[in-house]
């Protein structure tokens, strides 16, 4: 079971490194066998998938980047003492929670020109994938952090106001580190979807690995690309969940 992700990580980099070959003009020798000459077309494919690879990349990390701190401070405004506060940021994660992520991303990108009556280029449309992405997946992360500091026991809040500590000290020294504790199994869980989400880019025309994948389907009446793209998909979360378990179990020591 432990070398599984080793063999993921090498066939995950076995995806990537020549599409990297090709981009520096390194090309391999075709065949003019069968064998040749499918691994001449399949390296033609993941050449062509390469750069939706790096835009579904690089959506899951500049989304994880923005949406865990701003999940954080939604879980604070939700907490609040300030009623106010607190019904906005409960009708705001109602919203993100019970509106398609299509929509959201749709609403993000022709927003501002619908309601604002701003320009909006093509340029904008990576940003406002990045956007959407963030303020959704920000209100499932508040939620997850909300029941992970509401899993401290109040004995521990008690214990603190003995040793004199402050409301930041007591957070940042004894609610945190358990609610990170309690919080890493949905936090996978979110990461997992997070990167099978990001083929929703295609909503507003962003060329991601999946839309790419379904045009190359659709030129050449065959399924094959579609199965490389749920292969990085699957590859890529099985490193997402190798890498969160060694986290979660570093995490154990705070039972003990």
């Amino acid at each position: 079971m432990k070398k599984k992700p080793i063999i993921a990580v090498i066939l995950f980099v076995a995806i990537l490194i020549p599409a990297t070959l090709s981009a520096c003009g390194v090309n391999p020798e075709g065949g003019s066998s069968e064998i040749g000459q499918f691994f001449n077309w399949f390296w033609n494919l993941i050449v062509e998938l390469s750069s939706g690879m790096l835009n579904s990349l690089l959506i899951f990390v500049f989304t994880i980047l923005f949406s865990m701190p701003l999940g954080l401070l939604v879980c604070f405004a939700r907490r609040s003492r300030f009623k106010v506060v607190e019904l906005v940021t409960k009708f705001y994660i109602s919203v993100m929670r019970g509106t398609p992520l299509m929509l959201q991303l749709l609403v993000v990108f022709f927003g501002p020109n619908l309601l604002l009556g701003m320009t909006v280029t093509s340029d904008y449309r990576m940003y406002a994938c990045i956007i959407g992405f963030s303020l959704n997946y920000a209100a499932y992360f508040a939620e997850i952090y909300r029941s992970g500091i509401e899993a401290v026991p109040k004995g521990h809040y008690e214990a603190s106001k003995v040793l004199g500590y402050t409301r930041q000290q007591t957070f940042m020294k004894i609610v945190f580190p358990q609610m990170v504790r309690h919080i890493v199994p949905p936090v996978t869980n979110e990461v997992i979807t997070l990167v099978k989400d990001t083929s929703l880019a295609f909503a507003l025309s962003v060329s991601e690995m999946f839309s790419l994948a379904k045009e190359a389907v659709a030129r050449e009446s065959n399924i094959m690309p579609l199965f490389v793209a749920g292969l990085f998909y699957y590859l890529f979360n099985l490193i997402v969940s190798f890498a969160m378990g060694k986290l979660e179990k570093k995490m154990n020591y705070y039972s003990h």
